[in-house]
């Protein structure tokens, strides 16, 4: 299984949810960092993706080039400007094409309500996507 973990800034989610795949799903996951910038990329890669991957041009040729089986990301990348601007137009289109499956988690913030989400901590919605992973994981052939 080949999952993507996107996130910008300090890449406090991204490290947290790589680090969550790593306790909880099989060994041979192979986890793949992609950061909106070099040091967000680090921290991810530091906490047991395999590979990393950074900034606009790295992300879209990663997309068209290669195959995953989901990726998970704050709700911003659908946003162009969203992360303190850096969500690309580009970025949010090639996310947006993905044909694999999203994981997109609600943040937090006092100008953007979701209805459903606000009392949840980060850590539930993180655990309901390392479960639905390890499901798909045992239906998974490979």
């Amino acid at each position: 299984m080949k999952i993507a973990v996107l996130d910008g800034q300090g890449a406090g989610l991204g490290q947290s949810i790589i680090k969550k795949i790593r306790q909880e799903l099989p060994q041979n996951t192979s986890i793949i960092a992609i950061g909106t910038n070099t040091f967000a990329t680090s921290k991810m890669v530091r906490a047991g993706a395999n590979i990393g991957i950074s900034g606009e041009q790295g992300f879209c040729a990663f997309c068209h080039r290669e195959s995953i089986d989901g990726i998970i990301a704050p709700i911003g990348m659908i946003q162009p400007g969203s992360i303190h601007g850096e969500v690309t137009r580009r970025i949010a289109h090639t996310f947006s094409d993905l044909t694999c499956q999203k994981y997109l988690l609600p943040m937090h913030h006092k100008q953007v309500m979701i209805p459903c989400t606000g009392k949840i901590p980060i850590k539930e919605l993180i655990q309901a996507v390392i479960e639905d992973l390890k499901q798909k994981s045992r239906e998974s052939p490979c």
